[in-house]
């Protein structure tokens, strides 16, 4: 280990399995101090009755290394303040937020209850966006003060929110939500040396490993674990250490060992005719302009 993260404190959310995990022991081995955030619930966001959160903070000091166990609720704001603050009483600081908790109510749309939609955007988005939000307010105070502040934040999305995903309408749209979230936070808080990007990944979680069986499934002895979660966690650790310094505002797929910049929405091909057009008019030089434009990627399960 380079000893990259030497020195900083992390914050890792939903932690306590899967990518949270694997990042979360990633930072620890790279000399980070972490903060392990887990609520311990099952895969549907239902209570689990355990506290994953301190048996990796328990691995990472059995390991050598520093962390401290978080249960609270971070999509709420009184949980996502005390997880700040369990940061800045038990270190004295905060350098790096990694937002990766989130559960899943897979449902056809027709199906797809209003509780089940409320949930996951709740889990995902409002998790999101409070940690990021008390997190923010705490760099921008620092560098308000004057003092050095070269704080990182990584969001994780999804394939499901870059392209959608067949059954996962209330997912899709959460993740695709965090894009924009990312977005917005990049450039509201570049001025106060926050840098904020977003990761889609995929690997073998509780999340995954079912709905997408014959991908997930670990390979025989001896080959590569293409989907194995601690494959993502390189790419997290550097965009969350002070090496990344100029790199905000972008999306990254990664799984087995590729990484891909993401481009996003950009202008295709486009008519102005200078004044109003007709319905039939317009519908024309639609077609026209589609004929001319890349295709969009294919929804997940299509």
């Amino acid at each position: 280990m380079t000893g990259i993260c030497k020195g900083r404190v992390v914050i890792v959310t939903g932690a306590g399995r899967g990518l949270g995990r694997a990042h979360a022991l990633a930072f620890a081995a790279e000399g980070a101090r972490v903060v392990v955030n887990d609520l311990g619930v099952g895969l549907d966001g239902a209570s689990g009755g355990e506290s994953p959160a301190e048996q990796v903070a328990a691995e990472i000091r059995a390991s050598g290394g520093e962390a401290v166990a978080h249960g609270g609720d971070i999509a709420t704001s009184e949980g996502a303040a005390s997880l700040v603050h369990a940061a800045l009483e038990t270190y004295g600081r905060l350098d790096t937020l990694v937002n990766n908790a989130g559960f899943l109510r897979d449902r056809m749309l027709v199906n797809l209850d209003e509780d089940d939609w409320d949930a996951v955007m709740r889990v995902h988005l409002k998790g999101h966006f409070l940690p990021l939000k008390h997190a923010a307010a705490h760099w921008r105070a620092e560098a308000k003060a004057g003092r050095a502040v070269a704080a990182r934040v990584v969001n994780t999305s999804s394939g499901a929110g870059l392209l959608g995903s067949v059954g996962q309408g209330n997912y899709s749209a959460a993740k695709a939500g965090i894009l924009g979230l990312t977005a917005v936070a990049a450039a509201e808080m570049g001025r106060y040396g926050v840098q904020v990007n977003a990761i889609a990944p995929a690997a073998r979680t509780r999340m995954t490993e079912r709905t997408f069986a014959e991908t997930m499934a670990a390979p025989g002895a001896g080959a590569f674990d293409a989907m194995a979660p601690e494959n993502v966690s390189p790419l997290v650790v550097w965009l969350g250490s002070a090496a990344s310094e100029g790199v905000t505002g972008r999306v990254f797929e990664t799984e087995a060992g590729r990484i891909t910049v993401m481009e996003g929405w950009r202008p295709g091909p486009t008519a102005d005719k200078g004044a109003r057009w007709e319905p039939a008019e317009a519908g024309e030089t639609v077609r026209k302009l589609l004929a001319a434009a890349e295709e969009p990627g294919a929804v997940y399960g299509t």
